[in-house]
């Protein structure tokens, strides 16, 4: 934090202080140092140790793993990156990161910004160009979100060039909001009960995709973004868009947080305590075999009781 000017014009129509006092004055601009500087060093052990429990939860990153860590220019991958490459230097196993942006070519998208950040941390990248821009914007009717259009192209890219890089792994920025809202999406507008796993295996079984984020709160990544003043990207392709369904999940999330604290986290816990006997899913569930399973239980009782 910059210390006061006592030398500004404008404080020198204030009125006079003796020495002690200034000295007071800077005491508390150190002090006031001192708590941000531990405040930053709290929320970065935290995310750190979230994401940590997240890749031993699931076994994320293994031996000899190479990660392919998706750059968007967002809040939220950049966060992800910073944290991988902190846990990479005391892991207790070796692997190593590649940062990816995906170029679609929007209009206005400053080339400069990603490859001058990442020569600067000192990672190995790559910027993939690929035009799913025009492609978007031809494909969607006017009126209509692209968000899901531009998701798929760009998913489609980014697998196939982590197979030409020799990637294992592809780390996306997920975080624990976006599996709620995922969640909810699902449930109000597709019907079904699924939100974004920590870790999955694509359709083609080609590429393991990890979310090093999923335990990690939207704010504290916000914040951590903040403090450390990343060169942050804006989506100039759908992030106007009005009405999308995703935004209006995503206030609705924001609101039960703010009205009762905590409903997030059980929401959460509740992805990963799924008792599929309480639900209704028959491919899920053998209902057909309860009654079979009655008996052999009621069976294997009768007999203990004729041993007795």
């Amino acid at each position: 934090m910059q210390q006061p000017d006592y030398f500004d014009p404008a404080v020198a129509d204030m009125p006079s202080v003796d020495g002690s006092s200034v000295d007071s004055l800077r005491l508390q601009s150190a002090h006031n140092d001192a708590k941000k500087k531990r405040e930053f060093n709290k929320l970065q052990k935290r995310l750190r140790r979230e994401v940590g429990n997240a890749i031993i939860d699931y076994q994320m990153i293994d031996e000899g793993d190479r990660v392919m860590v998706c750059l968007s220019g967002g809040k939220d991958s950049y966060t992800m990156l910073e944290i991988l490459l902190n846990l990479q230097r005391n892991a207790p196993v070796n692997f190593s990161l590649v940062a990816v942006n995906m170029d679609q070519k929007q209009p206005g998208f400053p080339e400069h910004v990603l490859p001058q950040y990442l020569d600067k941390v000192g990672v190995e990248y790559h910027i993939l160009e690929r035009d799913t821009y025009s492609v978007v914007k031809e494909k969607t009717p006017e009126g209509k979100t692209t968000c899901a259009l531009c998701s798929r192209l760009r998913r489609g890219s980014l697998y196939g060039f982590a197979e030409e890089i020799g990637a294992t792994k592809i780390a996306l920025g997920h975080h624990r909001e976006d599996i709620l809202e995922t969640l909810f999406l699902n449930m109000f507008f597709g019907g079904t009960l699924k939100a974004m796993p920590p870790k999955l295996l694509s359709d083609d079984g080609k590429n393991i995709v990890i979310r090093p984020l999923a335990y990690c709160k939207e704010a504290d990544i916000a914040e951590f973004s903040r403090l450390m003043e990343f060169p942050i990207i804006p989506c100039n392709l759908c992030g106007s868009q009005p009405n999308l369904q995703r935004q209006i999940v995503k206030d609705m999330l924001a609101e039960w947080d703010k009205k009762h604290p905590g409903r997030l986290e059980s929401m959460f816990k509740a992805v990963t305590n799924v008792a599929p006997s309480q639900l209704a899913d028959r491919q899920l569930f053998d209902f057909k075999g309860l009654e079979a399973k009655q008996a052999a239980l009621m069976e294997g009782r009768i007999q203990a009781l004729n041993v007795g």
